[in-house]
């Protein structure tokens, strides 16, 4: 166990300062948006479910990647590595491109059903074409990313997502706001600085990429034959456990626009502030499943165990120290973030109630995790699911009906807790059946 504590460390920490630097990045956005005013700010929180839905389903095909390459290059099989490679960045980046279209066309109706008003829709339309081409790129940059996780690289990744951001941080301001004569383009320079910052990242990582010899040109039509039914067993319930947070925070959203256009935005950027706050939650996600399916692979049990284990309690014991620091210092992060006295207030008390609960909500996204590493994502997939329609959702329409939006945030909060305390009873028996499991074959081989 002692060993397994630096090694995870290792794997990690570039991971952990790359996502702070694409998360710190996304919440600057929002950050600059909010000095446009409440309704440009809230214009942009209404997208927030769509952005993530996208990025949902990059996130499962990026699981599949991981699972298959890091069980292949455990088993020797490295032609196979390079053919899945080429296949995963051609297969998703189409799958991206309908997505986004596909949210394009219905932009309408979704944001009308979302609550958006005729003016904020007015907003986001001028804002969804360059955050759609964003997203595209992003989800491109993400599978490269994951390419390079599988083959056990967590350091250039990480690299990356920091220069992406820095360039989009230099942008944000001179795109938004202008500079000397020009104007600027208000909300939509916001979504232009990042579809160049994530188009510079792709151009910087290609070569490397190449240089690796991760690819290949042949033989993709028989192992698309091949791998086509492992893939889809692995990216589907990962896909739609991915999916089903962007559904939920839509149902979430419509719930807080019924109190008020400032809760809209307070709660778009809290949601940004969530994922900057699960930042270490975030990049052990990437960084421990290759691990776990490399000894997945080997059948060493006893390491999965040790890791699953250790993972855990390096996650309770950040986000409940992180958790318990912001809520005292409420006030203070949220007139550093929003601009009006009623976005600020409502802000500090969303702070105060769910940044605590991140310990239990990062227990549950690394069981998710673990489990499609570990030949679960069924479970995996049911887990996501309650922890969202039944913890989440329930608690968080019950307290925002009986007090507003304090009762939203301790319902939201009290669902965090109970989803965690239930993915770790899951987690323990599943580890526990596995290894008996494992070792009842070994038994029968010998």
């Amino acid at each position: 166990m002692s060993r397994l504590g630096p090694a995870l460390w290792r794997q990690t920490w570039p991971m952990t300062i790359g996502v702070l630097a694409l998360l710190g990045f996304q919440l600057v956005d929002s950050a600059f948006v909010a000095r446009l005013g409440t309704a440009p700010l809230a214009a942009q929180s209404f997208t927030f479910p769509l952005t993530f839905l996208i990025i949902g389903v990059q996130v499962g095909l990026g699981i599949a990647i991981a699972a298959l390459i890091s069980r292949a290059l455990g088993a020797g099989e490295i032609e196979r590595t390079r053919r899945l490679g080429s296949l995963v960045l051609m297969v998703g980046g189409a799958i991206i491109a309908l997505l986004a279209l596909m949210l394009w066309w219905a932009q309408s109706p979704i944001f009308s059903r979302l609550g958006a008003d005729a003016a904020t829709r007015e907003l986001i339309r001028h804002y969804w074409a360059p955050q759609l081409l964003a997203a595209w790129l992003g989800a491109l940059l993400y599978f490269v990313y994951s390419l390079f996780r599988a083959h056990g690289d967590t350091r250039l990744p990480g690299k990356m997502m920091v220069v992406t951001s820095l360039v989009n941080l230099l942008l944000d301001p001179l795109l938004i706001f202008g500079f000397g004569p020009w104007q600027g383009l208000g909300l939509p320079g916001a979504a232009w600085a990042t579809a160049i910052a994530f188009a510079s990242g792709l151009l910087l990582i290609a070569k490397r990429l190449l240089q690796n010899d991760w690819l290949a040109g042949s033989g993709l039509r028989r192992e698309l034959a091949v791998s086509t039914r492992p893939f889809v067993g692995i990216a589907g319930p990962a896909m739609i456990s991915q999916l089903m947070p962007p559904l939920a925070a839509m149902l979430a959203v419509s719930v807080v626009a019924s109190l008020g256009e400032s809760s809209v935005a307070a709660w778009g950027l809290a949601s940004r502030l969530e994922t900057l706050a699960l930042v270490v939650v975030l990049a052990m996600t990437m960084s421990l499943p290759p691990w776990l399916g490399r000894c997945y692979g080997a059948g060493d049990w006893t390491q999965i165990r040790q890791l699953v284990r250790l993972a855990l309690r390096l996650v309770v014991g950040w986000q409940l120290a992180l958790g318990i620091i912001l809520a005292l210092f409420s006030p203070w992060a949220a007139e550093l973030l929003a601009g009006s006295p009623d976005v600020r207030d409502d802000l500090a008390v969303l702070i105060r109630f769910l940044l605590p609960s991140y310990a239990a909500l990062g227990v549950c996204m690394l069981v998710v995790s673990a489990g499609n590493a570990l030949g679960w994502p069924l479970r995996a997939m049911l887990m996501s699911m309650a922890r969202l329609f039944l913890c989440y959702l329930p608690f968080l329409w019950l307290g925002a009906s009986l007090a507003g939006l304090p009762g939203l945030a301790m319902g939201a909060a009290l669902g965090n807790v109970l989803a965690g305390v239930v993915a770790w009873q899951l987690m323990r028996r599943m580890l526990a059946r596995s290894e008996a499991c494992s070792k009842l074959l070994s038994r029968e081989r010998t």
